[in-house]
């Protein structure tokens, strides 16, 4: 039997459930990117206010892409092995995880379904992975 796998993701962490035989393994992977980014420094360290605060927001966002771009390298490494995956989130993630997968690994072709959901229970959300690649697959 196949392995199929969904993805719960946001920039905070992603679920993973694998269904494989009718077991089902859940994994958990934190992206560790900063929540709130304090630029260093007072606004007198160096140039204008203007000029530091597009400079220190400029930098953060470039600090915190990399952070995102490493948990997504850190969550496909759980998908080797998967003949199906769905990717699920409520946010931005989902889609920045999907556009990864297509643009680095040869993974896209086994990702079925890019859609949008809130925070589910593991039970629900295995049910809602079941029931998804499924008709995906059937269609």
């Amino acid at each position: 039997m196949k392995k199929n796998t969904g993805i719960w993701i946001d920039h905070k962490e992603a679920i993973l459930v694998s269904i494989h035989d009718d077991q089902t393994l859940v994994e958990r992977v934190e992206s560790g990117a900063e929540s709130h980014l304090k630029p260093s420094g007072g606004w007198k360290a160096g140039g204008t206010s203007v000029a530091q605060a597009v400079s220190n927001e400029h930098t953060a966002e470039e600090r915190l892409k990399h952070q995102y771009h490493a948990f997504y390298q850190e969550v496909m490494t759980h998908l080797g092995d998967s003949d199906h995956i769905a990717v699920f989130g409520p946010g931005e993630a989902k889609v920045e995880f999907a556009k990864e997968i297509a643009r680095i690994s040869e993974l896209h072709k086994k990702v079925t379904s890019v859609e949008t959901c809130e925070r589910l229970t593991e039970n629900q959300f295995a049910a809602k992975v079941k029931t998804v690649i499924f008709t995906k697959k059937s269609a």
